[in-house]
């Protein structure tokens, strides 16, 4: 079988709310939820007594099935790390393509969600003008919400 892209992982505080916000507000469905644990996970883990509480939310646009997904974890006795940024080593952020960056950006801070820029556009070669904006998540993870014309 080719290599195919599968998810993307998020370890949440509450991953049943950060779930809801990336169906609610990003518009990925919802996909499954699963409770697991075992030596088996644990093992490939490497982590001891490991217990998850997971929730898949399907990326929007990428057509029917169970991937690719955002994968949610909740896990007992999280460490506690700084929140992203967009000048640190590791992923950055998640981008979603929107119709109206404004109103999106809107949705995402009722949601409990922050901004960290303005909205602000661009050419790009290519690919036409974009509008976009930097935010977080409720967990403190960036996204990008695009909107291209």
């Amino acid at each position: 079988m080719p290599t195919r892209y599968s998810h993307t992982n998020i370890v949440a505080r509450n991953p049943e709310r950060l779930a809801m916000f990336y169906s609610d507000v990003l518009d990925c469905q919802r996909v499954a939820e699963r409770r697991l644990e075992g030596s088996w996970l644990s093992r490939a883990m490497g982590l001891p007594n490991a217990r998850l509480h997971v929730f898949h939310v399907r990326l929007p646009g990428c057509g029917e099935g169970d991937m690719p997904t955002i994968e949610i974890f909740g896990m007992d006795a999280l460490g506690d790390t700084p929140p992203s940024a967009p000048n640190r080593p590791g992923l950055m952020h998640t981008a979603f393509v929107v119709d109206d960056v404004h109103a999106s950006l809107e949705r995402l801070l009722a949601a409990g969600g922050e901004k960290l820029g303005e909205i602000d556009g661009t050419d790009v070669d290519g690919v036409g003008s974009v509008l976009f904006v930097y935010a977080r998540d409720p967990e403190g993870n960036i996204v990008e919400l695009q909107q291209f014309e």
